[in-house]
């Protein structure tokens, strides 16, 4: 429900700014969104004997280095409008609508073996080539028995188990026989 709200006020936002001010934007609201992980805050943030007045200074003490117009208007209106909580979903939406509109992605590589540099590369320009984006890979040590990568942004999830392709060419082997 967050994210499609998320996604009314990112359309807004999008028809009112240009390609840097989003980006910007992108970056303020994700340092917001890590505020959320905060317990302190999250509990001044929900506390309803904090008025509104004051979450609205708090949060706009907080964006002030971006010295922007329209975070401050957007700040004023969730709190206004009692939405301070889709902040997070905000910053999510905001970077995957960027990372569309750039065709630039961040996947993760998931395995129990450690992959070098030059092989992930080769997965990430293979992938680039395939999808016409950018994608940039991490990797994550995985008790996985294989490779997976993961580029949840495009939807995609490739894998590849030792355990499935041993079973595949056990099978194949007995189908020649």
């Amino acid at each position: 429900m967050e994210e499609l709200i998320a996604k009314r006020y990112i359309k807004a936002m999008n028809a009112s700014a240009d390609k840097a001010s989003l980006v910007n934007m992108a970056s303020v609201f994700s340092v917001l969104a890590d505020s959320f992980k905060n317990e302190k805050f999250v509990q001044i943030i929900d506390n309803p004997n904090v008025s509104s007045n004051d979450k609205s200074e708090i949060l706009l003490e907080a964006v002030s280095s971006a010295d922007s117009s329209q975070v401050n208007n957007l700040i004023k209106l969730l709190v206004e409008n009692k939405r301070i909580n889709i902040i997070p979903a905000i910053a999510q939406e905001l970077n995957k609508d960027i990372a569309r509109s750039t065709k630039t992605y961040a996947g993760v590589v998931y395995s129990d073996t450690k992959i070098t540099i030059k092989t992930m590369k080769e997965l990430s320009d293979g992938l680039g080539k395939r999808f016409d984006s950018k994608i940039s890979l991490t990797y994550v040590k995985d008790d996985f028995d294989g490779i997976k990568v993961d580029v949840e942004d495009l939807g995609i999830e490739i894998n590849f188990s030792k355990s499935r392709i041993d079973s595949l060419m056990i099978e194949h082997i007995v189908k020649a026989i």
